[in-house]
C-alpha cells in the first residue's frame, strides 16, 4: 500500500488533537484519492494540526473487516461502497455515527433533510455519486460506441474489452446490452433465467476480456492500447481525459450509478478525531470542493450549487457529472439491497464462470 503524507504547521484545534497527532484514513488510490487529499485532508490538516495518513486499497472494506476481526485495527476512516458499508454495519463491524452532530446546510437545513435520500446510515456517511460507465479511444473509433450494446458488439467495434473482475455492473450491463430496460435489470436478475441470461451475454464477449481490479487500471488499459473499451468508473476517465489529455470518451448509455461513504471501523485507534474528520469533510463547502478535483456529483444537495469549475480554471464540471440530465437518460441506480443480499452467491457463480473453459 501506497502511503500519502499531509502535514500542516497549523495549530491543532481540537482538544484531543495533542493525543491524536494523526489519523490514518484508507481510500481507493488514483485520482479518487487525490481529489479527497485536496478537498478534505490538507483542509482538516490545515484547521486542526492533525495529520492525516492517506492509504490505498483495492477494496477498503477487505482489509477494514479483517482488521476489525483481528482485534487490530489501524484504520481510523475508511472510503466504501454502499452494500459493504451496509454489510459491514449489519455485522456489527463499524462505529454508529449521529447524525444530529453533522454540519447543517449554509441556509441551516439540517444535515438529515439535505443528503440525499438514502445516504445517512447508521454507520456511514456518503459523500460522492460515482458511475461505471464504459469508455473508448476515440483515436481507434472516431465515429465511436453510443449504446451499451456496443460495448458487447465485437464485429462492428472490434478489439479486447476491459472489465471489473467482479460479478456487479458487469451482470447489469450484459442484461441492458441485451434488450432489457434499465427499470425492469433487477427484477429480471432476481430469477435464475435472467443470471443465466446475463452470463449468457458475458460469454459473448469472455475470450476477448481483460481484467481489472483497480479503478487506476481501466484508463492504463486504454492509453496503452491493451483494450478498444473498458468499463470504468467515471471520474477516472475524466482525469485522464480533461487532465491528462487523452482521447477518451464516456458513453453514459448504461451507466450504473453508486455511492461511496466514509465509515470509521469498530475499534478504531483515534475514534474522536475519526468523527470530527468525518463531519468536517462531509459539510457542504468540503463536498463541493471534491468536484473540482474529480468528476463525482456531491451526496448533498447544498453543494450542487457551489460546483463550478475544474481544477484547470476553464472545464465546467456539471456537464461531466452522473447526476447531469443529459447523461441519465438511460441510467441505472444500483440496487444496494440487491447487493447485500446476493453478493456472496453471485461472486461464487462469477469466479466459477471465470474459471471453467
Amino acid at each position: 500500500m501506497k502511503k500519502l503524507l499531509v502535514t500542516t504547521t497549523a495549530l491543532v484545534g481540537f482538544a484531543y488533537g495533542a493525543q491524536a497527532a494523526e489519523i490514518t484514513v484508507m481510500s481507493w488510490g488514483g485520482a479518487y484519492a487525490e481529489s479527497q487529499i485536496e478537498a478534505y485532508h490538507k483542509p482538516f490538516t490545515a484547521q486542526t494540526g492533525v495529520t492525516v495518513v492517506s492509504v490505498d486499497a483495492d477494496n477498503p472494506a477487505v482489509p477494514v473487516e479483517a482488521q476489525v476481526k483481528a482485534g487490530n485495527v489501524s484504520i481510523d476512516v475508511a472510503d466504501v461502497e454502499y452494500p459493504d458499508a451496509v454489510r459491514l454495519c449489519d455485522e456489527g463491524m463499524l462505529e454508529t455515527i449521529d447524525h444530529s452532530t453533522l454540519p447543517p446546510a449554509p441556509d441551516g437545513t439540517p444535515a438529515t433533510q439535505d443528503f440525499l435520500p438514502g445516504l445517512l446510515l447508521d454507520c456511514a456517511v456518503a459523500t460522492i455519486t460515482f458511475s461505471t460507465i464504459f469508455a473508448y479511444d476515440a483515436s481507434v473509433f472516431p465515429e465511436g460506441p453510443t449504446s451499451i450494446s456496443d460495448f458487447f458488439d465485437l464485429q462492428k467495434f472490434p478489439g479486447k474489452r476491459g472489465m471489473g473482475k467482479r460479478p456487479r455492473a458487469n451482470l447489469e450491463m450484459a442484461l441492458m446490452a441485451d434488450g432489457v430496460p434499465a427499470a425492469e435489470v433487477y427484477d429480471v436478475l432476481s430469477t435464475p433465467a435472467g443470471v443465466d441470461r446475463a452470463f449468457a451475454k458475458l460469454d459473448s464477449i469472455k475470450g476477448d476480456i481483460i481484467w481489472w481490479e483497480a479503478g487506476a487500471q481501466p484508463p492504463q488499459l486504454l492509453a496503452d492500447g491493451e483494450v478498444a473499451m473498458t468499463t470504468a468508473y467515471n471520474g477516472r476517465i475524466f482525469n485522464a481525459a480533461i487532465a491528462e489529455n487523452k482521447p477518451f470518451t464516456v458513453v453514459w448509455d448504461g451507466q450504473i450509478q453508486e455511492y461511496d461513504l466514509w465509515v470509521v471501523p469498530k475499534g478504531a485507534p483515534n475514534l474522536e478525531a475519526a468523527m470530527e474528520f468525518v463531519k468536517f469533510s462531509t459539510d457542504t463547502q468540503r463536498l463541493a470542493d471534491q468536484a473540482k478535483y474529480i468528476s463525482y456529483g456531491p451526496a448533498r444537495t447544498s453543494s450542487s450549487a457551489l460546483i463550478g469549475l475544474f481544477k484547470d480554471g476553464k472545464t465546467e464540471m456539471l456537464p461531466h457529472m452522473p447526476t447531469n440530465p443529459d447523461n441519465m437518460k438511460n441510467a441505472l441506480g444500483s440496487n444496494f439491497e440487491f447487493w447485500a443480499d446476493r453478493n456472496k452467491e453471485l461472486e461464487e457463480r462469477f469466479n466459477a464462470w471465470l474459471a471453467a473453459n
